[in-house]
């Protein structure tokens, strides 16, 4: 069975983001591949920064966090946005994974941000650091503003239909590069 691993890309509190997120892996079970999912707060590990050193080499939950990514088939990327762009706890996880933990692999990407500002940021920031691990991403992003939550809950119909679409895309895609020998292309010159 597939492994659809969110990650929370934040080391703040698990609040609206993290709701979605969960929001966004429920999804899953309404796809028509058997998935199972996960959710990856890197608030609730201690990861060091990223010096070179094998992941398997630190003395804290580096090497397990690099682990589940490494051992996930499909993943859903959530980020604040901050100072218009994502997480230094989310690049650091991306400084320290090989690049075969993303080679091929299919990711959908959320942001959320205050205002509509920064909608852009997970496509502009993010997605070309993916494209660099030779990952699959969803063409499109789901990007989340604070007023679409009340009490911590998302509550806006558009972006509660955003995310069970995102995660129908990430499991279609990931089910369809399965399928066809070679549908993820030539690997990325990172690998090389």
């Amino acid at each position: 069975m597939a492994i659809l691993l969110g990650i929370h890309g934040a080391v703040t509190a698990q609040g609206r983001l993290h709701h979605a997120l969960q929001m966004a892996l429920e999804a899953a079970s309404g796809t028509e591949e058997p998935v199972t999912t996960e959710l990856l707060h890197l608030g609730d590990y201690r990861v060091s920064f990223a010096d070179g050193r094998a992941p398997e080499e630190f003395g804290d939950d580096t090497g397990t966090v690099v682990q589940q990514v490494t051992a996930a088939d499909m993943l859903i990327i959530g980020t604040p946005i901050f100072r218009a762009s994502y997480t230094g706890a989310l690049k650091n996880l991306l400084d320290l994974l090989p690049v075969e933990a993303l080679m091929g692999k299919v990711c959908g990407l959320i942001g959320m941000g205050a205002t509509d500002h920064h909608f852009l940021a997970v496509d502009t920031q993010l997605r070309p650091v993916l494209n660099w691990f030779g990952a699959q991403i969803v063409p499109t992003s789901v990007y989340l503003q604070s007023r679409h939550f009340e009490s911590g809950r998302l509550t806006d119909p558009a972006g509660i239909e955003g995310l069970r679409a995102l995660t129908r895309a990430v499991v279609a895609m990931g089910e369809g590069l399965k399928r066809v020998e070679g549908a993820a292309g030539p690997p990325p010159l990172a690998a090389g």
